[in-house]
């Protein structure tokens, strides 16, 4: 299996929107990044996100990258 398919990174977008109340159109216009690439994100199927990305969703969800993102177990 490629090391590209082997990543158990988890995001945790949908809980994040939910209780801030915020939709993923929202968050995008405030980033300044696609739906469609925020919603890679958001349904784990991103293979990498730019630390400039994720320090402004951080920013925006008033979150820390820990509370975004996780490891599941195999």
């Amino acid at each position: 299996m490629p090391p590209e398919d082997e990543h158990r990174v988890q995001v945790h977008l949908d809980r994040l929107l939910a209780e801030r109340g915020m939709t993923l159109s929202e968050l995008a216009a405030r980033v300044g990044i696609t739906v469609v690439n925020l919603s890679v994100l958001k349904n784990d199927r991103a293979k990498a996100i730019r630390f400039s990305t994720l320090t402004a969703i951080c920013r925006e969800l008033d979150c820390q990258p820990g509370d975004l993102l996780s490891v599941r177990d195999h």
